[in-house]
């Protein structure tokens, strides 16, 4: 199952080191909402926690660590 627009552009920013708070400021999201589309992304991707989300977004092709 592949990622939502939104969901991408958090796991992008997690990609790069941005926190919870940042990635909400920079979309214009409550903090609250970041948690939730990170919660979606661990499930969708069958990750154990967020550096294993990242690795396997990587792995799969989903982002780029461009």
């Amino acid at each position: 199952m592949q990622p939502t627009k939104r969901e991408s552009e958090v796991l992008h920013r997690l990609s790069h080191g941005y926190t919870i708070k940042e990635i909400a400021h920079e979309l214009y999201l409550s903090p609250h909402t970041v948690i939730t589309h990170c919660k979606n992304l661990r499930i969708k991707l069958k990750a154990k926690n967020c550096t294993h989300m990242v690795a396997v977004a990587i792995t799969e092709g989903i982002i780029s660590m461009k």
